[in-house]
């Protein structure tokens, strides 16, 4: 029985090791949302999900108007505006992996590809207690803001 477990597991190890390495969405503590601002380092435009890795800006402020911005119409009846005024800044500074929604979904969206060196905002989730992952700040996005424009990227645009 052993040998064909692992007859089984080792192809799928050579096939596929990012999955044994990805942490889950269920890791991420959504009681602290965190606000991001900061420029574009790198990118990932694929999926399982778009990756952007920014640097936080050095006067990194909460938006006076952050509380009372519209969020989109699919999550506003849900926790939009609680979750954009329970909104803290992270602690740790530096980089920042900001996790997107799948390529699907941030294309219905009609995001446009941002470039390297442009400044984005977004509002996510982290780890308990701002933990690295395999040595990196990584964070869940919610909403990203480019602009004036806000996006809910764990619903589809109505």
């Amino acid at each position: 029985m052993k040998r064909r477990q692992f007859v089984f597991a080792l192809p799928l190890a050579v096939i596929a090791p990012g999955v044994f390495a990805h942490h889950g969405w269920s890791s991420f503590d959504e009681t602290r949302p965190l606000y991001f601002e900061g420029k574009i380092t790198a990118l990932l435009w694929q999926n399982p999900h778009v990756e952007l890795t920014i640097v936080l800006t050095d006067k990194l402020a909460l938006p006076g108007d952050l509380a009372k911005r519209v969020a989109p119409a699919q999550s506003r009846p849900v926790d939009g505006a609680p979750i954009l005024a329970k909104a803290v800044l992270p602690k740790a500074r530096g980089e920042w992996e900001l996790e997107l929604a799948p390529l699907t979904r941030v294309e219905a969206w009609k995001v446009a590809k941002p470039k390297i060196g442009d400044v984005v905002a977004a509002v996510g989730y982290t780890f308990k207690d701002e933990k690295k992952h395999d040595g990196k700040h990584i964070a869940r996005v919610e909403y990203l803001i480019i602009g004036e424009q806000m996006f809910g990227l764990r619903s589809m645009p109505l």
